[in-house]
């Protein structure tokens, strides 16, 4: 059996290694953007992230005989307005400004595919809400940091495990699930799927 990572994300897949697994990485290339279009506009944040985990994961399901497959989707809820990647030093620039000094809250949704004889046979999905409390960088700290092209990239424009991690004062909740993946959660919903984390890991497999 596969455990499938449907994510380019080096951050998911560094989490999942400390942890004990190796996965096979299968990059979805879903349109993120055209997902949420479909969807309701005042569609709960915790079912847009899910929405576009459970996307990611069946799109990466064919071609998979047995597996298990997770997809991940993370945004940053601040002031009411659900976001993500920033994309532009502008947008991510204006986003710093918005968020210094506040609380936002980070949603990561997951979605676990349990995979046998190439067709789906289960299907699990949850969501993490973790409460981000950042910190107030001065200017020229902000300009560097967009400068490393780190926030341009990543969900709410800031990281924990990078060189973001300087401008958040303190995280409430999982910190794996900030990373982009939470290992209790994923815990949970693979059990919920029938299987145990503990026969994934590499150190068991060999």
């Amino acid at each position: 059996m596969e455990f499938v990572l449907a994510s380019q994300s080096p951050a998911r897949l560094m989490v999942l290694r400390a942890a004990g697994i190796e996965p096979v990485v299968h990059v979805s290339g879903v349109d993120e953007d055209a997902i949420t279009a479909t969807l309701p506009a005042d569609a709960p944040h915790e079912h847009v992230v899910v929405t576009l985990a459970e996307a990611k994961a069946r799109a990466v399901a064919p071609g998979h005989a047995d597996a298990v497959i997770i997809g991940c989707d993370s945004m940053l809820s601040h002031d009411g307005e659900l976001v993500g990647k920033p994309g532009t030093p502008e947008r991510a620039r204006e986003r710093w400004k918005r968020m210094a000094g506040g609380e936002g809250r980070l949603l990561t949704g997951h979605a676990v595919l349990r995979v046998r004889d190439g067709a789906v046979d289960a299907v699990a999905t949850g969501t993490v809400t973790t409460t981000i409390r950042f910190g107030t960088p001065a200017e020229d700290e902000v300009e560097a940091y967009i400068e490393t092209g780190e926030p341009l990239s990543v969900a709410g424009g800031f990281t924990l495990d990078g060189f973001g991690g300087w401008f958040v004062d303190g995280v409430d909740g999982d910190p794996s699930s900030v990373i982009g993946i939470s290992l209790p959660l994923t815990r949970g919903l693979l059990g919920e799927v029938g299987v145990r984390v503990i026969d994934l890991w590499a150190s068991r497999r060999t």
